[in-house]
């Protein structure tokens, strides 16, 4: 396959995980009789993907040799000249996102073997996790703005799903309406930037929009001095915000974790949420056209990575805790964008989704072992009961916060160095920002490790804080797994199930099965290696040359190249800089404040109850979103209901109308008496006016 690229293989790369979706989807469930069973569903999906990802990394190796693909596979409708289409663009950025998506999908299909085993909807959820590897590959595959719009929206379709995957719970419920309406707030701004784009360019290709761009840069928005570039980039922005989960657009994703863990993993670190980290390094031609978009980038992106991270120290809940870290990492990818540095941004979301993965998956595994208690209050100790996850999350800890040699290291501090080496407006902070957010990550991180696998062990106690709430059969099945890991924000129990929650006294953990704890180990290899091995080729190499675009007036990552001397070299110069002793400081702080004097954080907490008001209540953003939006809304609704609605439509208009019609009736049916002589008098009448008025045409 080397040097060309066939369209029909490439084809099939989404249509694999498409075909497994259907299967499972149309014939494993209820609505179709359960014509196939679980041995079949899961077969086929993960036939499905796996095919999907060796193709994929095919395409990659052909890629790495020159190959490329950028062609019109099918035209849907032409109007008015502008074409429609359904089309590829495969180069270095696409084919690297195809593997990156395909091999973390295979490994989640993997892991859901075990974690659902015992859930009724299995085949139900595998059929949605191959829907969604589908609608991620078309995004990330596509040529043109319209298939980008597609797979786009089909991510968000597929992950409103699963958010509400068990949809007799009412957090569940809430949590995926809510991440469809903040999303829908962030597709407004990507759809008026693609509809901008269209306007002006008159094309929805990528390849001819590129093309106009210096024509576009000259254009003003009509009736404004606004730079229609300028403004077209920043509504594309809003879109990732929306799908990235950046500050204030943020608020969807930890509520997410009300689904089950695998699509944490699959949709909320290493696919969907880097949607819009990989759409604007695409864009990256119409970007660099723009500082003021850049500088909003960065902005954005410096706010998401500190004040998010901060919100990770005081989560108690396992999945919530690697959930603020997500965030704060995109905010680190987006500051890399606004730093015109694109590739770095891009390498980060690589490494960043093997071990963010292997962390969600990890922390699957220990509430397994936990029998479904997700507080890490109450865990403790779990080194020595569960190895393989003990080993596997201490990898996906390290490379989190910078480790050097582990792949994170090599990202997260070419993020650092470039934007330290930028001058876009807002540098200052962003810069201030990345470097805080170090010491924060590693707190939090170390902070959640520590309390899960060392100290005392504190399972089984007759005391124990707030359990996961679940709704699922027997706590006894094999594995004591039936994936019910999703609780409301406080731990508290919604359901009337008496089903036991968390081990009971006497009980110990134990490790998950194969299916479980392989996902693990093959997640983390990348995340410790890849980083050594990529940073070269992807950064300072000819990995991305004719994919992303960088400006002459913007050097950072020209800078970054002339100091760039091997991974080895930059590994150990780390030593003597501060990021590294940030994160040891972090690790330090965690250590001591957690396994040694555990009265340090309730003596913070006492004293700066202010603070940890506003981070319990994370910033009031959730509050004020209520109040403002969603309560403006209810006024507005019931204002519309009661005046719109009872009043002009059903007072004014419908029973208006009838009473009208009922008074007019009255008035005419005076004229109706039964008596013959009336209406020939009427009728008399009528024919005398009749004369009347036609008597001056007879004269004339």
């Amino acid at each position: 396959m080397a040097g060309t690229l066939n369209a029909n293989l490439l084809l099939a790369v989404p249509l694999a995980p498409l075909a497994g979706a259907a299967v499972a989807g149309l014939l494993g469930t209820k609505f179709f009789g359960n014509v196939v069973g679980r041995k079949t569903v899961t077969a086929a999906t993960i036939l499905g993907v796996l095919v999907a990802f060796i193709i994929s990394a095919m395409t990659l190796n052909a890629v790495l040799d020159g190959a490329r693909f950028n062609e019109t596979i099918y035209t849907w409708m032409t109007v008015a000249g502008m074409k429609l289409e359904v089309g590829f663009q495969i180069d270095s950025l696409s084919a690297m996102m195809m593997c990156v998506v395909t091999f973390v999908s295979l490994m989640v299909h993997i892991y859901t073997i075990g974690y659902m085993a015992e859930d009724e909807g299995y085949n139900r959820f595998f059929s949605y996790i191959s829907l969604f590897t589908f609608s991620m590959l078309m995004l990330v595959m596509s040529n043109n703005f319209l298939q980008l719009f597609f797979g786009w929206e089909a991510v968000g379709l597929v992950s409103y799903l699963l958010i509400g995957f068990w949809y007799t719970r009412p957090t569940a419920i809430f949590a995926n309406m809510k991440a469809f309406l903040v999303n829908r707030v962030g597709d407004f701004g990507f759809i008026l930037g693609i509809g901008l784009l269209l306007a002006y360019a008159g094309s929805m290709n990528y390849q001819e929009v590129f093309a106009k761009k210096e024509a576009l840069s000259a254009l003003t928005l009509p009736g404004t001095d606004w730079a229609l570039l300028t403004v077209a980039c920043i509504c594309l922005f809003i879109g990732a915000m929306g799908k990235s989960a950046q500050f204030p657009l943020h608020v969807w994703l930890p509520d997410s974790m009300e689904g089950p863990t695998p699509i944490s993993a699959l949709i909320h670190a290493a696919t969907m949420v880097t949607a819009g980290i990989f759409m604007v390094s695409r864009m990256s031609p119409l970007f660099e056209l723009s500082d003021t978009a850049l500088s909003f980038i960065l902005v954005i992106g410096s706010i998401t990575a500190l004040f998010m991270g901060f919100l990770g120290i005081i989560q108690n809940d396992i999945k919530r805790v690697v959930a603020y870290s997500t965030l704060s990492q995109l905010g680190y990818m987006t500051v890399a964008l606004g730093s015109s540095a694109y590739s770095v941004a891009v390498f980060h979301l690589m490494t960043h989704a093997f071990f963010k993965a292997l962390l969600f998956l990890g922390a699957g595994s220990v509430i397994i072992g936990m029998h479904h208690d997700q507080d890490i209050r109450n865990m403790g100790g779990l080194r020595k009961y569960m190895p393989i996850t003990w080993i596997t999350s201490l990898l996906g800890s390290l490379a989190l916060i910078g480790t050097p040699f582990f792949s994170g290291f090599y990202s997260k501090d070419s993020i650092i160095e470039a934007v330290h080496e930028t001058h876009i407006w807002g540098a200052g902070f962003a810069n201030f920002a990345v470097l805080a957010g170090v010491f924060v990550t590693a707190f939090y991180s170390f902070r959640m490790y520590f309390l899960v696998f060392h100290g005392k062990e504190r399972f089984g106690q007759a005391h124990a804080h707030g359990h996961d709430d679940h709704h699922a059969p027997a706590a006894a099945a094999a594995h004591d797994d039936h994936g019910h890991d999703a609780h409301d924000e406080h731990g508290h129990d919604d359901h009337d199930d008496h089903a036991h929650h968390g081990l009971a006294p006497g009980q110990k953990p134990h490790e998950s099965p194969f299916v479980v704890w392989f996902p693990l180990v093959a997640l983390a290899i990348p995340s410790v290696l890849i980083g050594f091995f990529t940073i070269q080729p992807m950064l300072h190499g000819d990995f991305f040359k004719d994919v992303i675009f960088i400006g002459e007036n913007h050097k950072a990552m020209e800078i970054l190249g002339e100091e760039f001397h091997g991974a080895v070299a930059m590994a150990l110069h780390s030593l003597t800089t501060l990021p590294l002793w940030l994160a040891i400081a972090g690790v330090a702080s965690s250590y001591y404040c957690y396994m040694i004097n555990p009265r340090v954080p309730a003596w913070f907490f006492a004293k700066f109850t202010a603070v940890h008001t506003l981070l319990d209540n994370k910033y009031y953003m959730d509050k004020f979103n209520q109040t403002v939006f969603a309560g403006g809304a209810r006024l507005l609704g019931e204002g519309l209901w009661n005046f719109g609605d009872k009043k002009l439509i059903d007072g004014l208009l419908v029973n208006g109308s009838a009473k009208l019609v009922g008074w007019f009736s009255s008035i005419t049916r005076l004229a109706q008496t039964g008596y013959i002589y009336h209406y020939a008098f009427v009728m008399i009448l009528g024919i005398l006016g009749f004369l009347v008025y036609f008597l001056p045409f007879w004269h004339a």
